[in-house]
């Protein structure tokens, strides 16, 4: 069922012995633990402790905290486990995904920009390296979804493009800079791929149907190339593909259609018996409504399972998962053979990771590791990506770059927001968000520069301001914008338009003949710029000159305002994506 002597475990007669014997060594509470991932709710080593003693789990994702926090968190992890344990983070874009204080090298979208394999290689290893010096030993990363849908709020800054052979060519050597550091595994996600869909299967279904000559020639492409590669793990995600089940079972009822971590179809006669998949696979996390809305949870748990994942991603109440898994276990639903096989691939992947060759102090570094963080190999590899991802998107009003003092001495900077997301209450609980804005960074370069730069103040601002102070403005401010073109055209010389939305659509205040939304490009020059998702011209059409940065880290807005100043043949990025959104009026 599983060969261990195969990609990706590649063990000896050695190791297989000691995957058998720990397996055997089991009992059967012990044997159900180890097929669930849970996030930890503490971090206090009485907490950890009573946690792994009654659930047994087989690895571990957490909350956020400080490093020494985490550092600690994870050798109380390491020592009350039974089997080694496999401590996630997800490391998508840098090191900051397994800790504050690690480094953020580039997500994919602007790894991606950059049409350099070689940054791609760098973030599998350095993004793992300092997940390594608080514990880590897991990645829930590459992300090798492909970027087809731009309204697509997952994955969009996520993927490496809309082209899949850059996508498994980046996802490749994502995973080889992981597998240099030497026990270190990846889960690439999410299988059988996002990006087509709309929607968020946190919220909702997610559908992919693409033809099975089209998914063979595109995800199943991607896969394989990892496959080939010796990927060690997938992440299952919560995705139908009504088609290519269809092609696999013909005689499958609608309403029996399941995403593919309930899917025996998707998870293993495609997965495993066609794409050849021996490694592990882990479900996305289970409380995402494209999972919980096919069936109830007590029925849920055991299919992930029988339909060819190995692992569950975190409990709802640990009590009653773990109830239910074990049940199912000792009542027969999941057979012998089949939590053989799945406890095979985790221990064997384990195995594969070293793990049991290693004393369980030294599976977690001691304090003086943590001086690694952020170090300047990091933040060199990160200005090196952002001074390569810029990406001039259109330029259909030539000569308006480059920008300069003596061209353009007044600058307004518009500030556009997003609109209101599912995440924004949590997001603003757990520190996110704060500080000065995208714009306020840019205008503090520019006037570093000598120009006259300001940030714009809508009507709407200045009421929100009034509110605060303990005012009741008047209604009529939200009108108050609206005058004679000349007077707009006369209060600066240039304007940037500074869409710092992470993901979705922007949001615009509609002031009547405000300066929020850019209907002046014929009035005066005008740039709009993307410090997040690049699809800011479905919204943003009109706009004549438009550009991708991608984030707005320091490096990334150091590098835009030179390359503003520079000129057009400053920005090296290659759009990954179609930018114009597949709209006619986009391109205009």
């Amino acid at each position: 069922m599983v060969d261990l002597k195969a990609k990706p475990y590649n063990l000896s007669d050695e190791d297989i012995k000691w995957v058998e014997e720990t397996i055997a060594s089991l009992n059967d509470e012990e044997k159900v633990g180890q097929l669930f991932f849970q996030l930890t709710q503490s971090k206090e080593e009485d907490y950890i402790k009573d946690l792994l003693g009654k659930y047994h789990l087989g690895g571990l994702r957490y909350n956020p905290g400080r490093p020494d926090e985490l550092q600690n968190q994870n050798r109380y992890i390491q020592k009350y486990s039974k089997v080694p344990a496999f401590i996630a983070c997800n490391t998508e874009k840098g090191g900051d995904g397994a800790t504050p204080g690690g480094t953020e090298i580039g997500a994919g979208i602007k790894i991606g920009a950059t049409g350099k394999k070689e940054y791609a290689r760098a973030l599998g290893k350095m993004a793992n390296e300092e997940a390594k010096l608080i514990g880590c030993n897991m990645a829930f990363a590459p992300v090798v979804d492909i970027a087809y849908n731009w309204q697509n709020t997952e994955i969009i800054t996520r993927a490496f493009g809309n082209d899949p052979k850059r996508v498994a060519e980046m996802g490749v050597q994502y995973l080889e800079g992981a597998h240099e550091l030497g026990g270190f595994a990846c889960a690439a996600k999410h299988y059988p791929g996002n990006g087509l869909d709309f929607r968020d299967a946190h919220l909702s279904n997610n559908i992919n149907d693409m033809s099975v000559e089209e998914w063979d020639a595109s995800y199943g492409y991607v896969y394989k190339e990892l496959i080939d590669a010796g990927l060690d793990a997938i992440m299952g995600g919560h995705i139908m593909m009504p088609t290519y089940t269809r092609a696999l079972n013909p005689d499958i009822k609608d309403d029996d259609m399941m995403p593919a971590t309930l899917s025996y179809d998707l998870m293993t006669t495609l997965l495993r018996d066609k794409l050849g998949f021996n490694g592990m696979v882990v479900t996305d996390a289970s409380h995402m409504v494209g999972m919980t809305d096919r069936m109830k949870r007590v029925d849920m748990l055991p299919l992930a399972i029988n339909a060819g994942c190995d692992m569950f991603l975190f409990f709802n109440d640990p009590e009653e998962d773990f109830t239910t898994m074990y049940n199912a276990y000792k009542n027969g639903i999941i057979s012998e053979e089949r939590m053989t096989e799945a406890l095979t691939r985790i221990i064997g992947l384990k195995a594969k990771m070293g793990l049991h060759k290693m004393d369980k102090d030294a599976m977690v570094p001691g304090p003086e590791a943590l001086a690694g963080l952020g170090a300047q190999q990091y933040k060199d590899m990160q200005k090196a990506i952002s001074e390569d991802a810029i990406t001039l998107v259109k330029y259909k009003d030539e000569g308006v770059l480059p920008i300069t003092p003596e061209k353009y001495k007044r600058v307004m900077i518009v500030n556009i927001k997003p609109a209101a997301g599912p995440m924004d209450g949590i997001m603003k609980l757990m520190g996110f968000g704060g500080g000065p804005s995208a714009a306020e960074k840019v205008k503090e370069r520019l006037i570093a520069k000598g120009f006259d730069a300001f940030v714009y103040e809508s009507p709407l601002d200045v009421m929100q301001k009034k509110i605060e102070a303990g005012e009741k403005p008047s209604i009529d401010m939200y009108f108050a914008g609206k005058n004679a073109i000349a007077d707009f055209v006369a209060g600066q010389d240039i304007i940037l338009t500074v869409c710092d939305v992470q993901n979705g659509r922007p949001a615009f205040g509609m002031s009547k003949g405000g300066g929020e939304i850019p209907w002046y490009v014929f009035e005066l020059p005008v740039v709009v710029i993307g410090v997040g998702a690049p699809t800011m011209l479905a919204d943003m059409p009109q706009a004549r000159t438009y550009i991708n940065a991608y984030d707005k880290l320091d490096t990334t807005l150091d590098a835009l305002v030179e390359q503003l100043m520079a000129g057009p043949d400053a920005f090296k990025g290659k759009d990954p994506i179609d930018s114009f959104c597949g709209l006619f009026d986009a391109r205009l």
